[in-house]
């Protein structure tokens, strides 16, 4: 199955434009200023955490979403509506985080990185952790069950440290499984609006979050184990 949907597929599943949306291109095509400030503060949080997703460090994270809102203004006058403005927008930021996560070294081109991740077919929870297949009584049954977070102490799920440890669980994944699990579980966008901005099937979609979500998951329980030995 191809990574990538075809344009008629994108086109259907595409949201369109809301009465407030359209109200919206309208100031901006009349140079309405409060109207773009309104769009920036709208979105200007979300651009910057996906851009990061591509980039080697803040700073020039912060100059493509500049170069992003420099590509609407000049653009909205051709924008036809036919994405919703939330989806246009942020094709132009992945489009332009691409190509200067390219040329700084971030990442490898994204096709080699799209194929890569399509082919993928390595487990997503180690086999290590089921008894064999062969085992008399528990073939396959879990050794030992991955501890419950919702067990832990708050402040222990709370605590910088596992924050920190999970932005750089999610910095480590190959670029479509770490793009598309920063806008499902940082940003909390619906899997439509994922599919329709990265233009992914619906199913390569839950392919790649649930490996994205298996090697956070992975790298959070090491630490929480970690963080319990006590040592000598």
């Amino acid at each position: 199955m191809s990574l990538h949907s075809s344009e008629p597929e994108r086109a259907a599943a595409d949201t369109r434009l809301s009465l407030d949306e359209m109200a919206l291109v309208e100031a901006l095509r009349r140079g309405d200023e409060a109207a773009f400030v309104a769009l920036v503060d709208r979105y200007q949080g979300s651009m910057l955490r996906l851009a990061m997703a591509y980039v080697p460090s803040r700073a020039v994270a912060e100059e493509v979403v500049q170069e992003t809102w420099l590509g609407v203004l000049q653009g909205i006058g051709r924008f036809e509506g036919r994405s919703s403005l939330k989806t246009w927008i942020f094709r132009i930021l992945t489009n332009r985080a691409k190509t200067r996560g390219e040329r700084e070294g971030r990442s490898v081109p994204f096709s080699s990185l799209a194929a890569a991740d399509a082919e993928e077919s390595g487990p997503t929870v180690d086999p290590d952790q089921f008894h064999p297949p062969d085992h008399p009584q528990w073939a396959n049954i879990w050794v030992s069950y991955p501890k419950r977070w919702d067990e832990l102490p708050e402040d222990r799920l709370l605590s910088r440290e596992l924050g920190a440890r999970v932005q750089a669980a999610i910095d480590a994944l190959p670029l479509t499984q770490r793009e598309v699990i920063t806008l499902r579980d940082v940003e909390g966008w619906s899997s439509e609006d994922v599919c329709n901005i990265l233009a992914i099937t619906e199913t390569n979609q839950r392919v790649l979050l649930h490996r994205a979500r298996a090697k956070v998951r992975r790298a959070v329980d090491q630490y929480l184990q970690e963080d319990q030995v006590t040592p000598e």
